[in-house]
C-alpha cells in the first residue's frame, strides 16, 4: 500500500463540498513522455471500468479520487483526502503553464516536470524549472522511461518500490546512478531533491518519482504523491464558490467548423451557464458577449458518434469547457473570462482590462522586438531576455504581421533590427515583406533556444563587424630608421627600418615624435621583394614620399604610422581587445604624443 510520508502523520480532515479539483500541469522536454503519461493516466482509469472514474474535459482530463485510491492499492486512505481528484491539463508543456493564469499568478496548482531518466535534463526541462520557481508552484519530478534501462523487467502498473525490489542488483544500481544524476541537475538549478519515498518534508525537498509511462510502473505513486501535496499545501487555495459567477482562463482560441471562433477555457471558480454575459480578455478592449453554447467532449466510449461535443446548460469549477459565443475573434490565450450581470458589467470590464495592463512588460526606446503567442509566454520570454541584459523595444502578443516587419526594418542599428517570435506564425503578407527587409528574424518554441540563437548571431555579427573595421582602420605601428641604411634621400626617400611595434602598411601617413605628419609610406621591400606589410621585429626597406632624409627626418629617428583621430577613437573604445600587446603599447605611445597639446584628442 502506498502512503506518502507526509500523510503518515494524523491529518485533520474536514468535509468540504466546495473544494475544487486541483489543477495539474505536466511540463518538460518534448520527447520525454508528457503525452504518453497523460494517455496512460487516462487509459488506466478507463481500463478499470469504473463508472465516473474519468471525465474528459476540453483541454483537461479529470481523474477521480476513487480511481486514484483504487490504482494505488490504498483503499484505507480514502478518508484521508477531501480533494475530489486531479484535473490534468492535456495541453502539455510549459507553454500551457505560462498561458494559464489566475489573477496574475499561475492557474496550475501543481506541476509535474517529466525527465527521461536515460537522457537527463534538456533546455525545456531547465526552462520549466525556472518558470516554476518564478511562480512559486509546488511540483514533483517524474523520472520517466525506467523500462528502457538495460535488463529492466517490467511489472505492469506496479508501484515503483514494488517493481524496483524485483529487479536485479545490476539494474537497480544502473537506475540509482541515473537517478542521482537528476538529483545533481536539480541541485545545480537551485533545488534539493530525493526519491519521493525518502522525502520527509516536501516543502524543503523536491520528490522525484521514477516511472514508466508505457508500462504504468510508478504511476500509482505519482498520483498518490500529487494528492498528498494538494491535501497538505493547497487546501486553502482550492475553495470555490459553487453558486458564484464563473471565472476562468483561456487555454486556446480555436476555429470550429459550424461554430466559428470558440474559446477553450479552464473554469476555476463558480458556475457558468448558457446565456450568461461574459467578459473576455483580448488584444484590444475586453470583449463583451453572451454564451451561445457550453460544449463538452462526448464520453470516450461514444467517440465514434457524429457529434464531437455535447451541449450542456451549465458547468461548475474546476472544469475545462469550450465556449461558443459571438465576436470572439480577438480573444487572447491566457486572458481571463468572467461572467457578469448588468449591475457589475462595467466593473468587471475594468478589472479584466486592469489584469491585462498589469502584465509587466518593461520596454525601452531601443532594443529587439518580441512577439509571443500568449501573455504568459511573453512574460516568460521577457524575463529570460532581461536576465541576459538584452534590451527590448517592444513586446506584444500575436503572430508576426506586416506592420511588425515594416517597423523593425526601419531601425538603423542592425543589432536592434531584430524580431524574436516565440511559438508564433509569420503571416503571409509579413513573410513577403520580410524578403526585402533589412532585418533578422528568430522563431522557435523553446525560449532558451531563441536566446542562444540570438546571442550566437550577435557574437558572430560583432566579430564580422570588428574584422571589417579592423581591415579599414589604420592600425598603430612604430619603426626605427636604421643607421647607415639610407639608399635614397628623397622623391621618395628609401631607407632601411626596423619595425618596433604593430604592423606597417603601404599608403599610410607617417608622423614624427612631435605628432607632425612628415610623409606617406609608398612601398616596402624584403630581400628585394615587394611586400604589403611588415610586422614587429622585421627589418625592411621603406619608401617614404615627402620628406628628405637629413632634413625632415634622419637616421635613428623613431616614426609612427599616422592614425586619423576618428580611427584612434574606434581603436581605443571599440576594438582595443583585438589588438596585440605590442599594438596596444604603440597606440598608447602615439596617443601620448597627440595629447601633449590637446588632452581631449580622439576622446
Amino acid at each position: 500500500m502506498l502512503t506518502p510520508l507526509f500523510l503518515k502523520e494524523g491529518m485533520h480532515i474536514t468535509d468540504n463540498e466546495n473544494l475544487r479539483t486541483p489543477i495539474v500541469c505536466v511540463m518538460g522536454h518534448v520527447d520525454h513522455g508528457k503525452t504518453t503519461l497523460l494517455d496512460r493516466i487516462r487509459g488506466s482509469s478507463v481500463a478499470a471500468g469504473e463508472a465516473g472514474a474519468i471525465t474528459q474535459h476540453i483541454g483537461a482530463t479529470e481523474v477521480t479520487i476513487d480511481s486514484i485510491i483504487e490504482h494505488s492499492g490504498a483503499s484505507g486512505m480514502k478518508n484521508n483526502f477531501i480533494v475530489p481528484g486531479l484535473l490534468f491539463i492535456d495541453t502539455p508543456g510549459h507553454h500551457a503553464f505560462t498561458s494559464l493564469r489566475s489573477r496574475g499568478g499561475a492557474l496550475a496548482d501543481l506541476a509535474v516536470v517529466i525527465v527521461d531518466i536515460n537522457e537527463g535534463f534538456m533546455p525545456q526541462t531547465k526552462e520549466s524549472l525556472q518558470i516554476l520557481k518564478r511562480f512559486k508552484t509546488p511540483f514533483v519530478v517524474v523520472a520517466n522511461k525506467i523500462d528502457r534501462i538495460h535488463g529492466w523487467q517490467p511489472h505492469e502498473s506496479a508501484s515503483f518500490l514494488e517493481t524496483y525490489n524485483k529487479q536485479s542488483e545490476r539494474v537497480r544500481a544502473d537506475l540509482d546512478n541515473k537517478f542521482y544524476e537528476i538529483v545533481g541537475e536539480l541541485y545545480n538549478s537551485g533545488f534539493n531533491s530525493e526519491r519521493y519515498d525518502r522525502v520527509s518534508d516536501f516543502q524543503r525537498n523536491i520528490g522525484i518519482i521514477p516511472i514508466s509511462a508505457v508500462t504504468g510502473e510508478g504511476i500509482p505513486d505519482l498520483l498518490m504523491v500529487l494528492l498528498g501535496l494538494a491535501q497538505k499545501f493547497l487546501e486553502s487555495n482550492l475553495h470555490y464558490n459553487a453558486s458564484g459567477p464563473g471565472e476562468g482562463t483561456i487555454l486556446e482560441v480555436k476555429e470550429e467548423k459550424g461554430l466559428g471562433t470558440t474559446i477553450d477555457i479552464i473554469l476555476y471558480d463558480g458556475t457558468l451557464k448558457k446565456g450568461d454575459t461574459i467578459v473576455v480578455g483580448s488584444l484590444g478592449e475586453p470583449i463583451q458577449t453572451k454564451v451561445r453554447a457550453l460544449l463538452k467532449p462526448n464520453p470516450m466510449g461514444e467517440i465514434s458518434a457524429e457529434e464531437k461535443f455535447q451541449n450542456v446548460e451549465s458547468v461548475t469549477a474546476a472544469i475545462g469547457v469550450k465556449i461558443s459565443a459571438p465576436n470572439l475573434d480577438g480573444a487572447l490565450s491566457g486572458a481571463t473570462v468572467r461572467a457578469a450581470n448588468p449591475e457589475n458589467l462595467d466593473t468587471i470590464v475594468k478589472e479584466v482590462q486592469e489584469e491585462l495592463d498589469e502584465v509587466q512588460i518593461s520596454t525601452g526606446t531601443t532594443g529587439v522586438t518580441l512577439k509571443a503567442d500568449t501573455i504568459g509566454s511573453l512574460e516568460a520570454l521577457v524575463n529570460e531576455l532581461q536576465k541576459e541584459d538584452i534590451p527590448i523595444r517592444k513586446a506584444e502578443v500575436g503572430d508576426i504581421s506586416q506592420r511588425d516587419i515594416i517597423e523593425v526594418s526601419a531601425i538603423e542599428d542592425p543589432f536592434n533590427a531584430v524580431l524574436i517570435g516565440f511559438n508564433v506564425k509569420m503571416l503571409p503578407d509579413a513573410k513577403e515583406k520580410a524578403k526585402g527587409g533589412d532585418l533578422k528574424i528568430f522563431q522557435n518554441d523553446v525560449i532558451y533556444r531563441l536566446i542562444d540563437d540570438y546571442k550566437d548571431w550577435v557574437k558572430e555579427k560583432k566579430e564580422k563587424s570588428e574584422q571589417t573595421i579592423s581591415q579599414l582602420i589604420v592600425k598603430p605601428a612604430r619603426f626605427l630608421l636604421l643607421p647607415d641604411c639610407t639608399f635614397r634621400q628623397s622623391k621618395p626617400a628609401v631607407v632601411g627600418v626596423r619595425i618596433t611595434g604593430g604592423k606597417v602598411k603601404t599608403n599610410i601617413g607617417v608622423t614624427d615624435n612631435s605628432g607632425r605628419v612628415v610623409g606617406t609610406i609608398k612601398g616596402l621591400q624584403l630581400e628585394g621583394e615587394n611586400i604589403k606589410e611588415a610586422s614587429a621585429g622585421m627589418e625592411v626597406a621603406m619608401a617614404i614620399d615627402g620628406p628628405t632624409i637629413g632634413r625632415q627626418i634622419k637616421e635613428g629617428d623613431v616614426l609612427y604610422s599616422n592614425i586619423p583621430e576618428k580611427h584612434a577613437k574606434v581603436l581605443e573604445t571599440e576594438i582595443l581587445d583585438s589588438l596585440s600587446a605590442d599594438e596596444m603599447e604603440t597606440l598608447d605611445a602615439f596617443l601620448e604624443i597627440k595629447r601633449r597639446d590637446n588632452p581631449f584628442w580622439a576622446k
